[in-house]
């Protein structure tokens, strides 16, 4: 468990060299610090799920979380369809019960549905068996609307340790962070979120959004035309990481096995 006094609170960025220099320091004394960065708290320790790709081409990729709200999900699906771009879809197994119409629009316009947990619960509390049952569970219900299991989730809260890791890929899953943090659960509004998505794009990035944010759906187009200006492709998130073959260094960022021992 972490204490107010081991957190080193740092901004989101995948080159972020605070962050960086906590982690590095924190392995070579095998000392227990927490890295707080926005609202998430990670073990500098601990495993890391992948938050961004090493690649040089202008490839990323967008990622919604979907837990409570709908209001804006079909506005959402509207506007990546205009811009013909599929993006990742993470659900709680609750929003699946409430909104399967949802769901199901989701993955009939080409998007990727992914798991964030059966009700949102801190997998860092949670043992490595219970934290297999809840992601299994939430699977099955997006397994029965979409007819894919999922292979990829993203940890509520952002949360997590070298247990829950663990778990998750003893499942043949792949947890997913971000590098590129819109905020705009905290309702910034629609240039404010451009602002600050578009600054801290790269070749690789995935990109957090929220599905029931206030101004997301208007600073989507905005943002998407600035990637495209600057000849970003996006791709869905399991099309854009490796499966195999990989490793992820200290910042999170994941690495073809070849191209990490050049």
């Amino acid at each position: 468990m972490y204490t107010e006094k081991s957190v080193v609170k740092c901004e989101s960025g995948l080159h972020n060299r605070q962050a960086t220099f906590f982690i590095q320091k924190a392995n070579e004394f095998r000392s227990s610090i927490w890295i707080e960065v926005d609202d998430r708290k990670i073990n500098a320790k601990s495993l890391l799920g992948v938050l961004s790709m090493a690649i040089t081409t202008g490839t990323e990729a967008i990622s919604f979380d979907a837990a409570w709200g709908n209001e804006d999900t079909q506005a959402l699906i509207d506007i990546l369809g205009k811009y013909n771009v599929k993006a990742t879809f993470f659900v709680v197994g609750d929003w699946v019960d409430k909104y399967p119409e949802s769901v199901k629009a989701l993955h009939d316009a080409g998007h990727e549905v992914m798991n964030h947990s059966l009700h949102h619960d801190h997998y860092n509390a949670l043992t490595a068996d219970q934290v297999v049952a809840d992601v299994t569970a939430c699977n099955e219900k997006i397994a029965a609307i979409t007819g894919v299991t999922p292979c990829l989730i993203r940890c509520p809260y952002g949360e997590y340790d070298d247990h829950v890791i663990s778990a998750i890929r003893s499942m043949g899953m792949e947890p997913i962070q971000w590098d590129v943090d819109s905020l705009d659960w905290k309702d910034y509004d629609a240039d404010t979120i451009c602002q600050r998505v578009t600054s801290k794009l790269s070749p690789g990035s995935i990109v957090l959004f929220h599905n029931a944010a206030l101004h997301t759906p208007e600073a989507l187009p905005a943002i998407l035309d600035h990637m495209a200006r600057e000849g970003y492709s996006l791709l869905p998130i399991s099309q854009l990481i490796y499966r195999e073959n990989y490793t992820i260094d200290h910042a999170g960022r994941q690495f073809c096995q070849a191209q990490s021992e050049q």
